[in-house]
């Protein structure tokens, strides 16, 4: 008997690249992208069955790590970030872009774009070297956001 409707796809983790405002780079990992909705709960009159209702939203950061290049164009937005909270000790609203992570196929085609609106750097790792070791420097980013949303 033949299968009725279309057969599910999977899309494998081939290829991501960051899209911001100053740059794109390629990456070779990225963290889940996660959101939580607060549970509210609250008990009307003496009543033993809670009431629930959606609270506030929680979104987790998100770390990217890719290969060492010649650009520094992450570094340079951790620096303004970093000497604005220094100097300031606020980060002024400037210093939030708007960041895509957009996973491609094999042959460079946008599978998934997901956008980060306000997204700014909370952590810079260069990576380690090791003169021993015949792996490429791995550079970290980790950046929060104020929310994503998922674009067709």
């Amino acid at each position: 008997m033949p299968i009725l409707g279309t057969p599910r796809t999977f899309h494998k983790r081939f290829k991501f690249v960051v899209e911001a405002e100053f740059a794109s780079a390629g990456f070779q990992k990225c963290s889940e992208l996660s959101v939580e909705v607060a549970n509210i709960e609250y008990y009307e009159g003496g009543s033993l069955i809670p009431n629930k209702s959606p609270g506030r939203l929680k979104f987790a950061d998100v770390t990217l790590e890719r290969g060492a290049t010649k650009d520094q164009d992450l570094f340079d937005w951790f620096s303004e970030v970093a000497d604005a909270a220094a100097n300031a000790g606020l980060v002024e609203p400037k210093f939030k872009r708007n960041v895509d992570i957009v996973q491609q196929d094999r042959d460079g085609s946008t599978l998934r774009r997901w956008s980060l609106s306000g997204a700014w750097p909370i952590k810079f790792v260069a990576g380690a070297w090791d003169n021993e070791s015949d792996e490429n420097v791995i550079e970290s980013v980790t950046l929060t956001y104020d929310f994503f949303t998922l674009n067709p």
